[in-house]
C-alpha cells in the first residue's frame, strides 16, 4: 500500500515557537506602554516639615490617605545620613522649626521626587489641601525616610512613615501589567499550544491503531515541516514491516506447500517397505501432512485478516462457551458487563475457542469470565489441570511446542493453538499469558485495549 499524499507542511516547529514568543513579548510591552501613558502616576506619601516636627516632638497627628508616622526612640541615629544638598537644605529648615543644632537632626534613607514631574506635584499639592493644609506650602519630604532628632537626655528620637501591609502603588501596578499581560495572552497561547499538540496526538493514535491493526491505512497528519518528514517516515517504515512480514509469511507458506509433493512420495514408496515398518512410516507422514496443513491455515489466516469491526466481547465469549457446552463439554461462563471494542470477530472467536477447548482437553473443565482493568480488557479461561511448570510458560506459545510428545488429535493436536491465540491477541493490540493459581489449576488470561 502505497503512503498517504503528502500534503503541504505548515511553517516549521521552530518558526511558530518564534512567532509566539515574539507575539507575546509584543503584547506584554503593549500593555505596559499603554498603561504607563494612559494611568495617573502612583504617588508616593508626601509629609510636610510641620507634621514631621509634630511627630519628632512626640505628637504625630493623624494623616489623610497617607500612612502615619512612626515614633520610637532609639540610643544611636539611624545610618545612612543623606550628604544631598536639598536633603541638608531640609535638615536646616527643621532643625530651624524645631529649635534645635543642626548637628542634633540626621535625614537618612530619603527619596527624591525628580523636579520635572509637575503633574506629580500637582496631586501633592491637591492632596496637602485635602490633608488640611494652605496648598502653598512645599515644603515636605517623600517616603522612604528616617528622621532623627536628638533629646536632652542624650536619645534619639526616630521618625519613619509606617510599613503598608499590602502591595505599594508600584507594585499593585507591577501585577496590574502582568495579570492583563497573562490575561490577553492566554487565548493566544492555548490556540498555539492546541496548534503544535494536536498532530503529535494523532501521530500517537495512529501509531496506536497500527499495533491494533497491521493493516491500518497509512497516516495523513498535516502539520509542521517537521511533523510531515515524520509522517513520511513512518509510513514508509509501516510499509516495509507490512512486506516484511508478507514475505517472511508467504515463504513460509510456500516452503509448508511444497512439502506435500515429497510426502505424496514417501507415501507411495512406503508400500514396497516391510509390513513391520510401514505402519511406523504411515503414521511420521500422517505427523507431517497434518503439521503442513496446520501450517498452511496458519498462514492463510495471517495473510488475509479478517476486517475490524465494533463489537461486544462478552457475547461473542457466551456464545463460544455455550456453543460449546452443547456439545457435552464441562464449562462455566461468568456474566459479564457488555463491552464495546474494535476487532475481528472471527480471529477473536477463534481465541476463545483454542483458549477454551485446551482448558478441557488438559483440565477437565474451564470457567471464563471477561473484565475490565483500567483502559482494558481481560479475557480469562481458568481450568482444573495441573498447570505448567514455570520454565515453560513462554514456550508453550512457540509453534509446534508441545509438552506431551504425542501429535495426535486426541492428546492435543500438533501444537499451533497457542501460537495462534498469540498471534491474533498481539495483532490487537494486546497479548496473551499463562498463570499457575496457588489452589491449582491454570488460567489463560488475555488482554485487550478497551
Amino acid at each position: 500500500m502505497s503512503a498517504a499524499p503528502d500534503r503541504r507542511a505548515t511553517a516549521s516547529l521552530f518558526v511558530q515557537v518564534l512567532m509566539l514568543v515574539g507575539v507575546s513579548l509584543i503584547t506584554a510591552q503593549a500593555i505596559s506602554v499603554f498603561l504607563l501613558f494612559n494611568l495617573p502616576p502612583p504617588v508616593p506619601d508626601f509629609y510636610r516639615f510641620s507634621e514631621i516636627a509634630q511627630a519628632l516632638q512626640g505628637q504625630p497627628g493623624d494623616l489623610i490617605e497617607r500612612r502615619d508616622l512612626q515614633y520610637e526612640l532609639t540610643r544611636s541615629p539611624p545610618d545612612g545620613q543623606s550628604t544631598a544638598d536639598s536633603m541638608i537644605w531640609a535638615r536646616d529648615q527643621l532643625a530651624e522649626d524645631l529649635g534645635v543644632a543642626q548637628s542634633d537632626l540626621v535625614i537618612a534613607k530619603t527619596y527624591r521626587l525628580p523636579i520635572s514631574d509637575r503633574r506629580v506635584f500637582r496631586i501633592v499639592r491637591d492632596r496637602m489641601e485635602r490633608a488640611g493644609g494652605e496648598g502653598q506650602e512645599d515644603r515636605f519630604l517623600v517616603a522612604p525616610f528616617e528622621i532623627a532628632m536628638k533629646r536632652p537626655d542624650g536619645q534619639w528620637a526616630v521618625v519613619r512613615p509606617e510599613r503598608g501591609l499590602g502591595l505599594n502603588v508600584w507594585q499593585q501596578r507591577v501585577l496590574l501589567w502582568f495579570l492583563l499581560s497573562a490575561l490577553v495572552m492566554a487565548p493566544i497561547a492555548w490556540m498555539f499550544a492546541r496548534r503544535l499538540s494536536k498532530p503529535f496526538r494523532l501521530f500517537a493514535e495512529a501509531a496506536e491503531r497500527l499495533g491494533r491493526d497491521p493493516e491500518a491505512p497509512p497516516l495523513a497528519i498535516h502539520g509542521s515541516a517537521e511533523i510531515s518528514v515524520a509522517v513520511r517516515a513512518f509510513n514508509q517504515m509501516q510499509q516495509r514491516l507490512r512486506l516484511y512480514v508478507q514475505d517472511r509469511t508467504a515463504m513460509v507458506g510456500a516452503i509448508a506447500h511444497d512439502l506435500r509433493t515429497p510426502l505424496t512420495r514417501l507415501r507411495f514408496r512406503i508400500e514396497n517397505a516391510p509390513e513391520d515398518q510401514r505402519a511406523k512410516m504411515a503414521s511420521d507422514i500422517d505427523q507431517m501432512e497434518a503439521m503442513v496443513a496446520a501450517t498452511l491455515g496458519f498462514v492463510r489466516d495471517a495473510t488475509k485478516p479478517g476486517q475490524r469491526t465494533r463489537l461486544e466481547l462478552a457475547s461473542l465469549v457466551e456464545s463460544v462457551c455455550d456453543e460449546m457446552a452443547e456439545t457435552g463439554a464441562a464449562i462455566e461462563v461468568e456474566r459479564a458487563e457488555k463491552v464495546v471494542i474494535e476487532g475481528d470477530p472471527i480471529a477473536l472467536r477463534r481465541l476463545v475457542t483454542n483458549l477454551v477447548e485446551n482448558a478441557i482437553k488438559f483440565g477437565d473443565r474451564a470457567r471464563a469470565r471477561v473484565i475490565i482493568e483500567d483502559r482494558a480488557v481481560v479475557i480469562e479461561i481458568e481450568d482444573e489441570g495441573p498447570g505448567i511448570p514455570e520454565e515453560d510458560m513462554e514456550r508453550i506459545f512457540e509453534p509446534f511446542y508441545r509438552r506431551e510428545p504425542s501429535r495426535s488429535r486426541g492428546t492435543g493436536g500438533i501444537g499451533l493453538g497457542l501460537a495462534v491465540v498469540r498471534s491474533i491477541a498481539r495483532s490487537h493490540g494486546g497479548d496473551v499469558t499463562m498463570i499457575n493459581r496457588a489452589g491449582g489449576g491454570l488460567t489463560a488470561r488475555v488482554l485487550l485495549p478497551a
